[in-house]
């Protein structure tokens, strides 16, 4: 579903940029289809991933004296 509306909202914006150029308008498959989109698609998911695996890393090591959610502080990794 996200994929699809990038699609919809991506072509969205292309085309008013291309009409500010004189240039053509591409249906949302041919946006979907160029470099742009899949380039703007892989950097949201990179973006994702990173913060995920942040919180991943930090949960391993950050602790907090007396939390019960926490690992106990003299506790090894």
């Amino acid at each position: 579903m996200s994929i699809l509306g990038h699609g919809l909202s991506g072509a969205r914006q292309f085309n008013d940029e291309r009409l500010d150029h004189h240039e053509r308008s591409v249906s949302t498959i041919e946006y979907m289809e160029c470099s742009q989109f899949w380039f703007e698609s892989m950097q949201n998911w990179q973006s994702e991933f990173l913060a995920v695996g942040a919180i991943v890393v930090f949960t391993i090591f950050l602790r907090q004296k007396g939390s019960p959610e926490s690992k106990p502080v003299a506790m090894p990794n």
